[in-house]
């Protein structure tokens, strides 16, 4: 289920963005990868997916050392309609 990361997901999934965008702009600069297009989006799409998984990382840990978070009341009332929906053979158009 879709959850909203914590304050300590997004400041450490940041920071290890900027790092890792500084580090793979540096090394592909070394083995002579020309800059460009290609090269802009393969250091993006790799500094995401390790900023991603350094917040899911810090989730993850959070949740083993403080147990999971309860739920909101906005999530049990959404929870019930889609129940309710659900009960009622209703679904989406």
């Amino acid at each position: 289920m879709l959850t909203i990361p914590s304050m300590w997901n997004i400041i450490i999934s940041t920071i290890v963005f900027v790092i890792t965008v500084w580090y793979l702009a540096r090394l592909l600069n070394e083995h002579g990868m020309p800059k460009g297009i290609t090269h802009g989006l393969l250091v993006f799409v790799l500094a995401y997916v390790v900023s991603w998984a350094s917040g899911e990382l810090v989730d993850w840990s959070m949740e083993r050392m403080y147990g999971p978070e309860p739920i909101s009341e906005a999530q049990k009332n959404l929870n019930e309609a889609l129940d309710i929906l659900k009960a009622n053979d209703i679904t989406s158009p």
